[in-house]
């Protein structure tokens, strides 16, 4: 089957992402073959991206497509970009502006639209500045959320679940961007089983995993201990375990947390589910910072994005680090060598 492209998003211009697709398509195009076998685009403003990098010292062609397509073959002469319909970004390094909200946005939609009719093989997403996308009237609470609108737009089933993933190790937070205080509340056994079973099917579907082993963080210290330092362990995860077992999945838990993460116990399994963000992200940061990639499972493409943010102080300086998007664009070609 011929190879698709992998769509990348632009993202905020204000920040390092547009450099970094860029430094991305350089390194892998010179220095990394066996990723450069999935090509990949970027939906851009190419005046804007073309005066980005001559200020941060960046000589680096560009070759101008209309459709996902055309990149294949130019993929090897220069970092192809189909430009946006929208108008002019302005994308001063350092201070984003609401000006550029319909940019960002258009990015992404278009992006989305080309995986969704099958141009592309899945998406690669910038880091974007949500603020600035508020103050520009976005709706949703993040970027994932933005994503499975628009799959739901287009008919298809979508229940987005934060993986980041290297090497290492993967984790998933079943609670995410809520304060630590909320997480109780919000903890329920239906969402960590719903989790679960996403994150069992697509260990299979998109990481080729046959039988998948997922571990269960503790919410509480020591796991709760059994009711003796919290009931939530008792009474919400270890059901949300059974019923994941019952399904027949590889799940063990709740397991406290303080002891799940070094080299050995991670040999024992294939994804850690954790009840909250900082449990879920610690870890993986501490073991791959440079290189860890967040995966988006449960939406009816692929989608992964570097495992950091805009990081305006950078921008424009040229020593942003590559690497983390290097990691995801990787990742994204191998799901999608695997889809084909």
């Amino acid at each position: 089957m011929p190879c698709k492209p992998l769509a990348v998003t632009m993202g905020e211009p204000a920040g390092v992402g547009p450099e970094l697709v860029a430094q991305s398509w350089f390194q892998i195009r010179h220095e990394r073959a066996e990723t450069a076998q999935t090509p990949f685009y970027c939906c851009c403003d190419p005046d804007f991206l073309s005066k980005r990098l001559s200020d941060a010292g960046f000589t680096i062609p560009l070759s101008i497509v209309q459709t996902a397509a055309e990149a294949v073959s130019v993929f090897t002469h220069g970092l192809p970009i189909v430009p946006l319909a929208r108008g002019v970004v302005s994308g001063r390094a350092g201070s984003p502006s609401s000006a550029d909200a319909a940019a960002v946005l258009e990015s992404i939609e278009r992006c989305v639209a080309d995986v969704m009719s099958g141009q592309a093989g899945g998406v690669v997403t910038s880091p974007v500045q949500k603020e600035t996308l508020y103050d520009a009237g976005f709706a949703f609470p993040g970027h994932t959320e933005f994503l499975g609108d628009l799959a739901e737009r287009n008919g298809l089933e979508a229940r987005p679940v934060m993986m980041l993933a290297a090497e290492e190790l993967r984790v998933v937070p079943v609670t995410i961007h809520v304060p630590i205080s909320a997480v109780p509340g919000l903890l329920t056994t239906e969402a960590i089983v719903t989790t679960g079973e996403i994150v069992a099917r697509e260990l299979v579907s998109k990481f080729g995993i046959s039988n998948p082993r997922l571990v269960i963080a503790g919410l509480n210290p020591h796991a709760g201990e059994g009711g003796r330092i919290g009931f939530e362990d008792r009474d919400v995860v270890a059901p949300a375990v059974a019923r994941l077992q019952a399904l027949g999945i590889d799940a063990r838990g709740p397991l406290a947390a303080d002891t799940l993460f070094h080299a050995a116990a991670r040999k024992t399994y294939d994804a850690a589910l954790c009840m909250y963000h900082d449990q879920a992200l610690i870890p993986i940061k501490t073991v791959a910072f440079d290189h860890a990639v967040n995966v988006t499972l449960g939406l009816p493409f692929i989608r992964t994005s570097p495992d950091h943010g805009t990081a305006l102080s950078l921008a424009g300086t040229g020593e942003a680090n590559p690497t983390s998007f290097i990691a995801a664009i990787a990742m994204a070609a191998r799901m999608a060598a695997r889809a084909r």
